[in-house]
Protein backbone atom coordinates (compact mmCIF):
# COMPACT_ATOMS: atom_id res chain seq x y z
CA UNK A 1 0.00 0.00 0.00
CA UNK A 2 1.45 3.33 -1.07
CA UNK A 3 0.61 6.46 0.89
CA UNK A 4 -1.33 9.25 -0.89
CA UNK A 5 1.73 11.48 -0.52
CA UNK A 6 5.33 10.72 0.55
CA UNK A 7 6.04 11.13 4.26
CA UNK A 8 9.24 11.53 6.23
CA UNK A 9 10.56 9.18 8.89
CA UNK A 10 9.93 11.84 11.53
CA UNK A 11 6.31 12.27 10.43
CA UNK A 12 5.66 8.53 10.69
CA UNK A 13 7.37 8.36 14.09
CA UNK A 14 5.13 11.21 15.26
CA UNK A 15 1.99 9.31 14.15
CA UNK A 16 3.20 6.28 16.13
CA UNK A 17 4.72 8.23 19.06
CA UNK A 18 7.85 6.12 18.76
CA UNK A 19 11.62 6.58 18.50
CA UNK A 20 13.35 6.43 15.13
CA UNK A 21 16.88 5.76 13.89
CA UNK A 22 17.90 7.45 10.66
CA UNK A 23 17.67 10.89 9.06
CA UNK A 24 14.50 12.75 10.06
CA UNK A 25 13.73 13.46 6.38
CA UNK A 26 14.25 9.83 5.29
CA UNK A 27 11.52 9.18 2.67
CA UNK A 28 8.64 6.82 3.53
CA UNK A 29 6.42 5.98 0.57
CA UNK A 30 4.19 3.18 1.88
CA UNK A 31 3.89 0.00 3.92
CA UNK A 32 3.77 -3.67 2.96
CA UNK A 33 4.21 -7.23 4.10
CA UNK A 34 7.67 -8.67 3.66
CA UNK A 35 6.92 -10.71 0.51
CA UNK A 36 5.81 -7.64 -1.46
CA UNK A 37 7.92 -4.79 -0.05
CA UNK A 38 9.76 -2.34 -2.30
CA UNK A 39 12.20 0.50 -1.47
CA UNK A 40 10.41 3.23 0.47
CA UNK A 41 8.12 0.75 2.24
CA UNK A 42 7.75 0.04 5.96
CA UNK A 43 7.85 -3.61 7.01
CA UNK A 44 7.16 -4.73 10.58
CA UNK A 45 8.88 -7.46 12.58
CA UNK A 46 8.21 -8.44 16.20
CA UNK A 47 10.15 -11.70 16.66
CA UNK A 48 13.92 -12.11 16.76
CA UNK A 49 13.65 -15.16 14.51
CA UNK A 50 12.71 -12.86 11.61
CA UNK A 51 14.92 -9.84 12.33
CA UNK A 52 17.53 -10.69 9.70
CA UNK A 53 14.90 -11.36 7.03
CA UNK A 54 13.21 -8.01 7.66
CA UNK A 55 16.45 -6.03 7.90
CA UNK A 56 17.78 -7.52 4.65
CA UNK A 57 14.47 -7.20 2.75
CA UNK A 58 13.77 -4.63 0.05
CA UNK A 59 11.96 -2.49 2.62
CA UNK A 60 13.96 0.58 3.58
CA UNK A 61 12.12 1.26 6.86
CA UNK A 62 11.83 -1.49 9.48
CA UNK A 63 9.27 -1.21 12.31
CA UNK A 64 10.93 -3.33 14.99
CA UNK A 65 10.61 -3.99 18.73
CA UNK A 66 14.33 -3.85 19.59
CA UNK A 67 17.19 -1.45 18.97
CA UNK A 68 19.55 -3.12 16.51
CA UNK A 69 22.27 -1.97 14.16
CA UNK A 70 20.61 -0.11 11.30
CA UNK A 71 21.68 -1.38 7.86
CA UNK A 72 23.19 1.17 5.50
CA UNK A 73 20.61 2.99 3.43
CA UNK A 74 17.76 2.08 5.77
CA UNK A 75 15.93 3.49 8.78
CA UNK A 76 14.31 2.00 11.88
CA UNK A 77 11.14 2.75 13.83
CA UNK A 78 11.50 1.42 17.39
CA UNK A 79 8.16 0.22 18.74
CA UNK A 80 7.03 -1.63 21.85
CA UNK A 81 4.46 -3.42 19.70
CA UNK A 82 5.10 -3.38 15.92
CA UNK A 83 1.92 -5.37 15.18
CA UNK A 84 -0.20 -2.75 16.97
CA UNK A 85 1.63 0.13 15.29
CA UNK A 86 1.35 -1.42 11.82
CA UNK A 87 -2.41 -1.49 12.47
CA UNK A 88 -2.25 2.12 13.58
CA UNK A 89 -0.70 3.12 10.25
CA UNK A 90 -3.29 1.15 8.27
CA UNK A 91 -6.06 2.89 10.21
CA UNK A 92 -4.41 6.28 9.64
CA UNK A 93 -3.83 5.97 5.89
CA UNK A 94 -6.75 3.76 4.88
CA UNK A 95 -9.51 4.09 7.50
CA UNK A 96 -12.89 2.42 7.13
CA UNK A 97 -15.27 4.68 5.21
CA UNK A 98 -19.00 4.35 5.70
CA UNK A 99 -21.33 4.55 2.71
CA UNK A 100 -25.11 4.92 2.83
CA UNK A 101 -25.89 3.83 -0.73
CA UNK A 102 -25.75 0.51 -2.58
CA UNK A 103 -23.44 2.08 -5.17
CA UNK A 104 -20.97 4.55 -3.70
CA UNK A 105 -20.80 8.01 -5.25
CA UNK A 106 -17.03 7.58 -5.58
CA UNK A 107 -17.30 4.32 -7.56
CA UNK A 108 -16.40 4.47 -11.26
CA UNK A 109 -18.36 2.13 -13.54
CA UNK A 110 -17.50 1.62 -17.20
CA UNK A 111 -19.69 1.81 -20.29
CA UNK A 112 -22.25 -0.97 -20.86
CA UNK A 113 -21.59 -2.55 -17.46
CA UNK A 114 -24.71 -4.06 -15.88
CA UNK A 115 -25.23 -3.90 -12.12
CA UNK A 116 -28.12 -6.14 -11.01
CA UNK A 117 -30.38 -5.28 -8.02
CA UNK A 118 -28.98 -5.34 -4.49
CA UNK A 119 -25.34 -5.48 -5.57
CA UNK A 120 -23.15 -3.36 -3.27
CA UNK A 121 -20.33 -1.31 -4.82
CA UNK A 122 -18.08 0.33 -2.22
CA UNK A 123 -16.01 3.49 -2.08
CA UNK A 124 -13.38 4.11 -4.77
CA UNK A 125 -14.23 0.90 -6.63
CA UNK A 126 -13.34 0.92 -10.33
CA UNK A 127 -15.24 -1.39 -12.70
CA UNK A 128 -14.42 -1.55 -16.41
CA UNK A 129 -16.72 -1.76 -19.42
CA UNK A 130 -19.05 -4.58 -20.53
CA UNK A 131 -19.11 -6.28 -17.11
CA UNK A 132 -22.04 -8.07 -15.48
CA UNK A 133 -22.34 -7.84 -11.68
CA UNK A 134 -25.20 -10.10 -10.59
CA UNK A 135 -27.62 -9.58 -7.70
CA UNK A 136 -26.33 -9.55 -4.13
CA UNK A 137 -22.65 -9.32 -5.04
CA UNK A 138 -20.63 -7.27 -2.51
CA UNK A 139 -17.59 -5.38 -3.74
CA UNK A 140 -15.76 -3.71 -0.86
CA UNK A 141 -13.85 -0.42 -1.03
CA UNK A 142 -10.92 0.13 -3.41
CA UNK A 143 -11.40 -3.01 -5.54
CA UNK A 144 -10.29 -2.76 -9.18
CA UNK A 145 -12.16 -4.73 -11.85
CA UNK A 146 -11.23 -4.88 -15.53
CA UNK A 147 -13.33 -5.18 -18.67
CA UNK A 148 -15.78 -7.99 -19.53
CA UNK A 149 -15.75 -9.41 -16.02
CA UNK A 150 -18.69 -11.55 -14.83
CA UNK A 151 -19.41 -11.94 -11.10
CA UNK A 152 -22.26 -14.20 -10.01
CA UNK A 153 -24.62 -13.75 -7.09
CA UNK A 154 -23.46 -13.87 -3.51
CA UNK A 155 -19.77 -13.40 -4.27
CA UNK A 156 -17.79 -11.10 -1.97
CA UNK A 157 -14.70 -9.18 -3.05
CA UNK A 158 -12.46 -7.46 -0.52
CA UNK A 159 -13.27 -8.97 2.88
CA UNK A 160 -10.49 -8.73 5.48
CA UNK A 161 -7.54 -11.08 5.56
CA UNK A 162 -7.70 -13.97 8.03
CA UNK A 163 -4.59 -12.83 9.92
CA UNK A 164 -4.40 -12.79 13.73
CA UNK A 165 -1.81 -12.48 16.47
CA UNK A 166 -2.25 -14.55 19.62
CA UNK A 167 -2.51 -12.36 22.71
CA UNK A 168 -3.03 -13.34 26.35
CA UNK A 169 -6.60 -12.01 26.16
CA UNK A 170 -7.45 -13.43 22.71
CA UNK A 171 -6.72 -12.97 19.01
CA UNK A 172 -5.68 -9.55 17.72
CA UNK A 173 -6.65 -8.92 14.08
CA UNK A 174 -4.18 -7.42 11.62
CA UNK A 175 -6.12 -4.73 9.78
CA UNK A 176 -6.34 -5.08 6.02
CA UNK A 177 -5.54 -2.04 3.88
CA UNK A 178 -4.97 -3.79 0.55
CA UNK A 179 -7.18 -4.37 -2.48
CA UNK A 180 -8.64 -7.02 -4.76
CA UNK A 181 -7.71 -6.66 -8.44
CA UNK A 182 -9.52 -8.60 -11.18
CA UNK A 183 -8.06 -8.23 -14.67
CA UNK A 184 -10.00 -8.43 -17.96
CA UNK A 185 -12.24 -11.41 -18.82
CA UNK A 186 -12.24 -12.92 -15.33
CA UNK A 187 -15.36 -14.86 -14.34
CA UNK A 188 -16.32 -15.63 -10.74
CA UNK A 189 -19.05 -18.14 -9.87
CA UNK A 190 -21.67 -17.77 -7.16
CA UNK A 191 -20.67 -17.50 -3.49
CA UNK A 192 -16.94 -16.99 -4.06
CA UNK A 193 -14.94 -15.06 -1.47
CA UNK A 194 -11.83 -13.13 -2.48
CA UNK A 195 -10.04 -11.51 0.47
CA UNK A 196 -8.14 -8.28 -0.02
CA UNK A 197 -4.42 -8.03 0.67
CA UNK A 198 -3.17 -7.02 4.09
CA UNK A 199 -1.32 -4.13 2.48
CA UNK A 200 -0.86 -5.24 -1.14
CA UNK A 201 -3.19 -6.70 -3.76
CA UNK A 202 -4.96 -10.03 -4.11
CA UNK A 203 -4.87 -10.43 -7.89
CA UNK A 204 -6.68 -12.63 -10.39
CA UNK A 205 -5.22 -12.17 -13.86
CA UNK A 206 -6.70 -12.10 -17.36
CA UNK A 207 -9.03 -14.84 -18.49
CA UNK A 208 -9.11 -16.88 -15.28
CA UNK A 209 -12.40 -18.60 -14.38
CA UNK A 210 -13.56 -19.59 -10.89
CA UNK A 211 -16.41 -22.00 -10.23
CA UNK A 212 -18.93 -21.55 -7.40
CA UNK A 213 -17.80 -21.50 -3.75
CA UNK A 214 -14.09 -20.84 -4.25
CA UNK A 215 -12.12 -19.03 -1.56
CA UNK A 216 -8.98 -17.00 -2.31
CA UNK A 217 -6.92 -15.79 0.64
CA UNK A 218 -5.16 -12.47 1.12
CA UNK A 219 -2.30 -11.36 -1.16
CA UNK A 220 -2.61 -14.42 -3.39
CA UNK A 221 -1.81 -13.97 -7.08
CA UNK A 222 -3.58 -16.19 -9.61
CA UNK A 223 -2.16 -16.12 -13.12
CA UNK A 224 -3.77 -15.88 -16.54
CA UNK A 225 -6.23 -18.43 -17.99
CA UNK A 226 -6.47 -20.61 -14.89
CA UNK A 227 -9.47 -22.85 -14.16
CA UNK A 228 -10.48 -23.38 -10.53
CA UNK A 229 -13.34 -25.75 -9.68
CA UNK A 230 -15.81 -25.47 -6.84
CA UNK A 231 -15.09 -25.75 -3.11
CA UNK A 232 -11.41 -25.04 -3.62
CA UNK A 233 -9.71 -23.15 -0.79
CA UNK A 234 -6.57 -21.15 -1.59
CA UNK A 235 -4.66 -19.79 1.40
CA UNK A 236 -2.97 -16.42 1.68
CA UNK A 237 0.22 -15.41 -0.15
CA UNK A 238 -0.04 -18.21 -2.72
CA UNK A 239 1.30 -17.77 -6.27
CA UNK A 240 -0.55 -19.71 -8.94
CA UNK A 241 1.14 -19.31 -12.30
CA UNK A 242 -0.58 -19.15 -15.72
CA UNK A 243 -2.88 -21.87 -17.09
CA UNK A 244 -3.09 -23.91 -13.90
CA UNK A 245 -6.12 -26.15 -13.31
CA UNK A 246 -7.36 -26.85 -9.79
CA UNK A 247 -10.16 -29.40 -9.61
CA UNK A 248 -12.84 -29.57 -6.91
CA UNK A 249 -12.10 -29.40 -3.19
CA UNK A 250 -8.40 -28.67 -3.58
CA UNK A 251 -6.84 -26.99 -0.55
CA UNK A 252 -3.48 -25.23 -0.30
CA UNK A 253 -1.00 -24.19 2.35
CA UNK A 254 -0.03 -20.51 2.49
CA UNK A 255 3.08 -19.13 0.83
CA UNK A 256 3.45 -21.84 -1.83
CA UNK A 257 3.82 -21.63 -5.62
CA UNK A 258 2.00 -23.79 -8.18
CA UNK A 259 3.90 -23.80 -11.46
CA UNK A 260 2.58 -22.95 -14.92
CA UNK A 261 0.17 -25.46 -16.51
CA UNK A 262 0.12 -27.72 -13.45
CA UNK A 263 -3.04 -29.79 -12.95
CA UNK A 264 -4.12 -30.45 -9.36
CA UNK A 265 -6.67 -33.28 -9.14
CA UNK A 266 -9.72 -33.12 -6.88
CA UNK A 267 -9.39 -33.26 -3.07
CA UNK A 268 -5.62 -32.78 -3.22
CA UNK A 269 -3.87 -30.98 -0.38
CA UNK A 270 -1.16 -28.76 -1.86
CA UNK A 271 1.22 -28.89 1.09
CA UNK A 272 4.28 -27.54 -0.75
CA UNK A 273 5.30 -25.74 -3.94
CA UNK A 274 5.06 -27.85 -7.10
CA UNK A 275 6.57 -27.57 -10.56
CA UNK A 276 4.52 -26.68 -13.59
CA UNK A 277 3.54 -28.92 -16.47
CA UNK A 278 2.69 -31.95 -14.31
CA UNK A 279 -0.40 -33.55 -12.78
CA UNK A 280 -0.65 -33.96 -8.99
CA UNK A 281 -2.88 -35.82 -6.55
CA UNK A 282 -3.23 -36.71 -2.88
CA UNK A 283 -2.33 -35.46 0.55
CA UNK A 284 0.54 -34.95 0.97
CA UNK A 285 0.75 -33.98 -2.68
CA UNK A 286 2.67 -36.11 -5.18
CA UNK A 287 2.71 -36.56 -8.93
CA UNK A 288 -0.55 -38.28 -9.78
CA UNK A 289 0.94 -41.33 -11.52
CA UNK A 290 3.13 -42.13 -8.53
CA UNK A 291 0.28 -41.58 -6.07
CA UNK A 292 -2.10 -43.79 -8.04
CA UNK A 293 0.55 -46.53 -8.18
CA UNK A 294 0.87 -46.36 -4.39
CA UNK A 295 -2.90 -46.70 -3.99
CA UNK A 296 -2.87 -49.73 -6.30
CA UNK A 297 -0.11 -51.31 -4.20
CA UNK A 298 -2.10 -50.69 -1.01
CA UNK A 299 -5.04 -52.62 -2.45
CA UNK A 300 -2.75 -55.64 -2.92
CA UNK A 301 -1.75 -55.79 0.76
CA UNK A 302 -4.65 -58.06 1.91
CA UNK A 303 -3.85 -60.68 -0.77
CA UNK A 304 -0.14 -60.55 0.08
CA UNK A 305 -0.89 -61.04 3.79
CA UNK A 306 -3.22 -63.92 2.98
CA UNK A 307 -0.49 -65.65 1.00
CA UNK A 308 1.97 -65.20 3.88
CA UNK A 309 -0.49 -66.79 6.30
CA UNK A 310 -0.94 -69.87 4.09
Amino acid sequence: MKFPTPHTLEQIATILSCEFIGPSDFPVLGMNEIHVVTPGDIVFVDHHKYYDKALSSKATIVLINKKVACPEGKALLISEDPFRDFNKLTQYFRPFEKTDTLISETAKIGQNTIIQPNAFIGNNVVIGKDCVIHANVSIYDNCIIGDRVIIHSGTVLGADAFYYKNRVDGHDRLLSGGRVVLEDDVELGALCTIDKGVSGDTTIKKGTKLDNQVHVGHDTVIGEKCLIASQTGIAGCVVIEDEVTLWGQVGTNSGITIGKKAVIMGQTGVTKSVEGGKSYFGTPIEESREKLKQLAYVKKIPSILKKLEE
